[in-house]
Parts: C-alpha cells; structure tokens; sequence
C-alpha cells in the first residue's frame, strides 16, 4: 500500500505554545522549534507493512530525551510489560485503539489492512507535545511543570492515531474547515477509544482530551472539551480556550492552518449533542454514524462542516432510515448552525 502524506498532527495547538514562547518559557521554545523543524524537513515515509492475518503487530521505542526517531525498540507485540510506565502506557493505548476499530467497526487497524502501529516515548528534553507524523505515534515527557507525561491520556493517544484513520480514509487536508474536521474526527475517536475502554456510557464520559494531562496549578482540565467547547482552560500562562461551540463563533484566521485546533470545537460539539440525544455508549450508533460517514465516500480531502453535515445524515439514514436518529444528526447540527436535510 502507499502511504499518503500526512502533515505533522500535534495534540497541543501551535498557538498555545507561541504563547508560552511570548511569555518566556524555554520548554516551550525549544518544543515549538522541534515541532517547526519536524514540519520543516518530513518527506512522505515509506508505508509500514500490513500484517498478513491475527492481530496488528505494535512496537514501541524509547529516543532517550533525543529527537532522532524512531528511537531504540523497547517493546514489541506479545512482549512482557517493562519497567518504564511510559512504554506500558502507549502499548496500551496503542491496543486499545486497535481495539475500538476492529471489536466495534470491523477494521483491521487504520488502514483496514493489518497496518503494524509504531510509537516512541520520552521524546526530546521537555518535550511539550505528542503528534503523528503519518508513521508513528511520538511522545513528549511534558516540562513537568505546564504539561506532563503525553502518555497519560488514553484519549491523546487514540486522538493522535485517529489521524492515521483520517489518512488511510478521506485524508482530509490539513487547513481551514477540511483540517478542522480532520481534528474534530481525530478528539471523536480519541474520546470513544477512552469510553470503549473504560466501558463508559454517554452520560458517565468526561468528553475531554487530554483530561489529566496540565499541570498542578494550571486553571483548566484538558485541552479541549466535545461537551463544552472553549470551558476547557482559563488560565493567565495558557490563556483562555478558544474553541467556539457553533457557526456563530467560526474564527476566520491565518495562524493554526486556518484554525484547524480551534473551529474543530463546532463539529466536536454536534456529535456530543448527537450522543447525547441516543444515549446508551456513543460508540454504538452516534460513533457508527461518524465512522460510517468518515470511511465512506462522500467524504473526501476538501469536504468543509457543511459537506460532513450531509454525510453523517446520509449516513444514518443508510443504516437506521428515516426516523428518530436520522433526526437527531440533523438536530444536532442544526444546534451548532449548519442546517442539512
């Protein structure tokens, strides 16, 4: 298989750290420099193997506080946990990933085809982020400080490979509205990969990424929120959350690839208010619907919030028909303000 190019998909936004970097934090600077040379120098990577047949092979290595990837092989697939929490934790999440997509979906790993999941952990020194690169999963350690450890969150962990999902399917480009629905999938599976996991129903779910992930004495709870958009910070070295929770809030901006990390709250929001609507676990029929809707054919690399609007309702109406649900994803977009029939 050829692997598409993929753009270097982070978990903390760019801006957030810009404003760090303005305020003086060297982590800070040095992660946003990392990242900026990551984005500067990646060519598309070689496409990993698909596994033949049984269970998606995962490996994980340790860079050793260094930026060269992929790093030293700690742990392979079936290999016996190890001494370092980090390497256990991406293991983990990288299986519970594989799990929501096959023992819900049907799918054999991102592409659908057995792809082997790679993941390198205490990546540089003070790293303050996690990204996909279009290959691997790679973990910051935090500074300590603002962030901690990026393993921590199973959601940042499912986020960060629902990229990959995106990039096998639609690869939805990276700007403006197509990019921010490229985000806004990537916190939907993200928070279905914590909720599967923890068996969690709609209602017991806290909808956040990264919950547990800032600091002590950081005024927040996470990065982002599906529930609430723009409640999950307000803190004076963060600054407050700027993720709007409809069309009427839609920031037109040049900086994030044209708000990627910051519009994504409107879609984000449309499925919670759908998930809310069904009830039950979201990942049964609201998580289907949107699995349906991004792996099928009416999503494609320009699709805007409007165009993934009627995908999700075609969507529900292939698999439940006229009625009830099909009405509820059309109520909850109409919430956010993008109307579909």
């Amino acid at each position: 298989m050829t692997q598409p190019s993929t753009p270097i998909c982070s978990i903390v936004p760019p801006y957030l750290l810009d404003r760090l970097v303005e305020l003086g934090d060297e982590d800070a600077r040095r992660s946003r420099e990392t990242d900026d040379a990551l984005r500067a120098t990646r060519a598309a990577l070689p496409a990993a193997r698909s596994a033949p047949a049984g269970r998606p092979g995962r490996t994980i290595a340790n860079a050793g506080h260094h930026t060269a990837l992929p790093g030293r092989t700690v742990r392979t697939e079936g290999g016996p946990p190890t001494a370092d929490p980090a390497v256990n934790r991406a293991y983990d999440g990288l299986g519970a990933t594989l799990a929501l997509l096959l023992e819900v979906y049907g799918r054999r790993s991102l592409d659908d085809a057995g792809l082997p999941l790679h993941a390198t952990v205490h990546f540089g020194e003070g790293y303050d982020n996690a990204f996909w690169d279009g290959g691997r999963m790679v973990f910051g350690d935090g500074d300590g400080v603002l962030f901690d450890d990026f393993t921590g969150c199973l959601e940042v962990i499912g986020h960060e490979l629902a990229h990959g999902l995106v990039q096998y399917g639609p690869a939805l480009a990276y700007h403006g509205q197509s990019g921010a629905l490229n985000e806004s999938v990537a916190d939907v599976f993200g928070s279905l990969v914590k909720q599967y996991a923890l068996g969690q129903q709609v209602a017991d779910a806290d909808w956040l990424i990264g919950a547990g992930l800032l600091g002590r004495g950081v005024r927040g709870v996470a990065l982002r929120s599906l529930k609430a958009p723009g409640t999950a910070y307000d803190d004076p070295r963060l600054g407050r959350d700027p993720q709007p929770d409809s069309m009427d809030g839609y920031l037109e901006t040049t900086a994030d690839e044209g708000g990627v990390h910051i519009n994504s709250g409107i879609p984000n929001r449309a499925f919670h208010l759908l998930a809310a609507e069904l009830g039950g676990a979201a990942w049964e029929r609201a998580g289907r619907i949107w699995y349906d809707a991004v792996t099928g054919p009416a999503v494609s690399p320009d699709t805007d919030f409007a165009g993934f609007a009627r995908a999700t309702l075609a969507a529900a109406r292939a698999r439940y028909g006229e009625g009830p649900v099909s009405e509820a994803v059309a109520g909850a977009w109409k919430q956010v303000g993008l109307a579909v029939a």
